[in-house]
């Protein structure tokens, strides 16, 4: 049996609809995987969808958890190979992108990650548009968070090093860990181009929770830089209040 080159952790709740692609998404990479599924404790059909991969999958579980992160960093110390990421069930990887964020890796040894661009795909129209992505920098990163998570890869000793997730956060736990690497290992590696699939559907953390979010981001610009830029109290109307209004009236439609 080939040994694994990637652990991907699939962290899901109640997103049957979306997982049989996620999965399928992963196995079709013609990448030597270990995967594991943590589940919430669905109420759909997402139990069933699991099963059916039960095959392929190096585990998996179906149960009351303590989040997203906690859930993600169980699966990902459960696995050996030496490079790691998490795919949320509602996203997907772009047919050879997790091979091309291996080999870009495997070209650069000093880098602690590296991170692609993806698609947002709007559920409702089927509308495509580019995350912002961009090469790195801690100017930059201050700013915004300019690394799309469906789109990275890490090495697992970088992973261990920073101890993974931070399990207290429920919204920018992303955000938090792609400071935590370049704090450790310098600027993570960036790949122009595209490698995975966000989906942009009424149920995200990110348009329930848009207020919880924005505040859990601006906490770790301050923890990481030091200070929080100027930009992030200028546009915290729009990104928050105006946004979250728009949501609302698109829902209605």
């Amino acid at each position: 049996m080939t040994e694994a080159l990637v652990t991907v952790a699939v962290p899901s709740y109640n997103q049957g609809e979306y997982l049989d692609a996620a999965l399928s998404s992963i196995f079709s990479q013609n990448l030597p995987v270990e995967v594991f599924v943590a589940d919430g404790g669905s109420t759909d059909n997402s139990v069933e969808i699991i099963k059916s991969w039960e095959g392929r999958l190096a585990g998996w579980r179906s149960s009351a958890d303590d989040g997203q992160a906690a859930a993600i960093n169980e699966c990902i110390s459960k696995g050996s190979a030496p490079f790691v990421c998490w795919i949320n069930s509602d996203d997907y990887f772009l047919e050879g992108g997790l091979a091309r964020l291996v080999n870009e890796l495997l070209s650069s040894e000093s880098a602690p990650a590296v991170y692609g661009r993806a698609w947002n795909v709007r559920e409702k129209d089927n509308k495509r548009t580019a995350i912002w992505v961009e090469e790195f920098s801690e100017k930059r990163l201050a700013v915004r968070c300019i690394i799309s998570q469906p789109a990275t890869l890490i090495r697992r000793r970088a992973w261990d090093a920073v101890g993974g997730l931070d399990a207290s956060r429920h919204m920018a736990m992303d955000y938090d860990l792609w400071w935590k690497l370049y704090r450790l290992g310098g600027p993570l590696r960036f790949l122009n181009e595209f490698v995975a699939v966000n989906r942009d559907h009424g149920d995200t953390k990110t348009n329930t929770r848009r207020v919880a979010h924005y505040t859990e981001a601006m906490a770790v610009v301050r923890k990481h830089h030091g200070k929080l830029p100027l930009k992030w109290w200028l546009f915290q109307p729009y990104a928050v209040w105006f946004k979250a209004l728009l949501n609302k009236i698109e829902s209605r439609k």
